[in-house]
């Protein structure tokens, strides 16, 4: 008679299957956007140097910031739809290789007009990369699961203030004068490379769908995708039509619009706001930003794993977006005190960054297949237009007025209407089942 061990008897526990899975995939997406959302915001801290190198106004950088937006939004669509046709490896590693090819190139911006060609080339570059790494995780995690695992991925937002702030501060301090090249020149080089090298990893580690990944068991395999096709809602919308013309899919648009204004107003200017408060050393400016970035981090795991196992999405949505707005109206009446400024500042950021790791739980409960693929990416280039308003609202305040706090209550403003706006979406269309 053969003889086995027990172990050989067990099932496998769906929690296991799923744990494996999230330390596969999580890690290195999560690095990946790290360097991304780098990528797109190292421009505020080489904004610090590079406005009086270049002879630019703060209103010529708050254009050249947004301006990347531009590019994002024309090809974000058509990004993600490629997507399904060569698979997300050979896509998102395609991605990868040309934006960090075109950030290392900004070093060698010197008029304006190069600058917004740069920026604009940078976001046609990046469009379509958020979207294909929130699909693809639809394509391992089912909807209950998928809020925690969310949060995690867009961490990487905050925690790249945390690693990009020090950082920045670093190699522009540190590198600054060396062969010739400015500070901020080093900080678009040095930021710039690691995607590059991330990209060329990215063919080789990704697997496009749960069927081609070898470290997974034919049980493990069998588990999620058993789970995949259950959370396969009747009234779930799948065709192209439907993501790309759908009311609720434009509703979500808006809704997302609303609170990347505060993404970008914070990801883009809390340097500055930093500085304003009387902070003038540039390393101490990188590692003061990495506090609400840090805080940030916290609070989006910790919401997130509140959102999944209440089975609830609007509540978790709407409060960290009113509470971010309240915040950041705070910091204006605090801006010459260091303390308390980033006392609000953090709180603030806190709420921002939450807002958007709960919204990417909403739109793939109600879409799927090419809706999915398209819907994803519409809503994300809606959101996007704030990367170009929020920015420019910004700047165009601190040049006309010599304060930034006009365009501050913009932004809490739209944060509000965000969260109201989350309740027009039907709770039985978002929610689900508590996890047991």
């Amino acid at each position: 008679m053969t003889t086995a061990t027990h172990a050989e008897y067990l099932p496998v526990s769906e929690d296991a299957t799923y744990t494996k899975v999230i330390w596969r995939l999580l890690p290195f997406l999560f690095i990946c956007y790290v360097c991304a959302y780098l990528d797109r915001v190292n421009v505020s801290f080489a904004k610090l140097q590079m406005l009086d190198d270049l002879n630019m106004s703060e209103a010529v950088y708050g254009l050249g910031a947004g301006i990347f937006f531009v590019g994002y939004l024309m090809f974000e669509v058509p990004s993600n739809l490629i997507l399904l046709r060569v698979g997300a490896r050979r896509w998102i590693a395609r991605i990868m290789v040309t934006w960090g090819l075109i950030s290392a190139a900004m070093m060698f911006v010197t008029t304006p007009t190069m600058f917004y060609v740069m920026r604009f080339l940078l976001g046609v570059a990046e469009a379509g990369f958020i979207p294909a790494i929130l699909l693809y995780l639809t394509y391992w995690f089912p909807s209950s699961r998928r809020s925690k695992v969310t949060a995690l991925f867009l961490t990487g937002i905050p925690m790249s203030g945390v690693i990009g702030g020090p950082l920045s501060g670093w190699i522009m301090e540190s590198f600054g004068g060396h062969h010739g090249l400015a500070g901020w020149q080093w900080l678009f080089l040095l930021e710039g490379l690691p995607t590059i090298a991330l990209g060329v990893v990215a063919f080789f580690f990704l697997d496009d769908r749960v069927s081609d990944a070898k470290w997974l068991s034919a049980e493990e395999k069998q588990i999620i995708q058993r789970n995949l096709e259950n959370d396969a809602s009747p009234g779930r919308m799948h065709s192209l039509r439907d993501g790309l013309l759908s009311p609720r899919v434009l509703l979500l648009g808006l809704i997302y619009f609303c609170f990347t204004m505060g993404l970008y107003g914070v990801s883009f200017w809390l340097p500055s706001l930093i500085k304003a408060s009387g902070v003038s050393n540039t390393l101490d400016i990188g590692l003061l930003t990495a506090v609400p970035y840090a805080a940030a981090t916290i609070a989006m795991i910790l919401v997130g794993q509140s959102s999944d196992a209440h089975g609830e999405r609007r509540w978790h949505l709407a409060l960290p977006g009113l509470i971010g707005a309240i915040a950041l109206c705070v910091s204006i009446t605090q801006a010459h005190s260091v303390v308390w400024a980033m006392l609000a500042l953090t709180v603030g950021t806190m709420g921002v960054m939450t807002t958007i790791s709960q919204f990417w739980a909403v739109p793939p409960a109600i879409l799927g297949g090419a809706a999915a693929a398209a819907g994803i990416a519409l809503a994300n280039s809606i959101g996007s237009i704030s990367g170009v308003v929020s920015p420019y609202l910004i700047g165009w305040f601190q040049t006309t007025t010599g304060s930034t706090g006009g365009g501050i209550l913009g932004i809490a403003a739209s944060m509000i209407l965000g969260s109201i706006l989350i309740f027009l979406v039907p709770a039985s269309s978002v929610n689900h089942a508590r996890q047991a």
